[in-house]
């Protein structure tokens, strides 16, 4: 998903194994993902997604950057009871959670794992055959 401050902005999804690139993109002041090679394309993470960074994660304080402490992360939403916030974080292995905004721009991640699909969800029909056995 892409925070709704980027609905202005042309946008695709993730896909597995890709690299990204933490950006702020032309018009917004929204900051998020996009390919290196496209950079004004903002690249959407679905909750649950993996994502490990080539170094320490850092954030813009109010001050000072800071260093996360961790380099993997799971994408998450929070704050969906406040609709004029930012929702897209990431949850990293140490716990922090960071608001994508937050990021630093420049800074290289791949994509490790993408969700699992509800789309491919088991239907009635393709249960596990079941052996006929005759109990005698």
């Amino acid at each position: 998903m892409c925070d709704y401050s980027l609905h202005a902005v042309a946008f695709r999804p993730a896909e597995a194994s890709e690299v990204l690139v933490s950006s702020r993109f032309p018009g917004t002041n929204t900051r998020g993902f996009a390919s290196p090679t496209d950079p004004t394309v903002a690249v959407c993470l679905r909750p649950g997604t993996e994502i490990a960074f080539e170094q320490n994660a850092v954030t813009q304080g109010v001050i000072f950057r800071r260093k996360v402490g961790a380099t993997l992360a799971r994408f998450r939403q929070i704050d969906l009871d406040k609709p004029a916030q930012h929702h897209d974080a990431l949850e990293f292995s140490n716990g922090k959670i960071v608001k994508l905004t937050d990021l630093i721009p420049g800074q290289r991640a791949r994509v490790v794992q993408l969700p699992a699909d509800r789309a491919l969800k088991r239907t009635a029909t393709e249960r596990p055959a079941v052996l006929d056995i005759p109990l005698t």
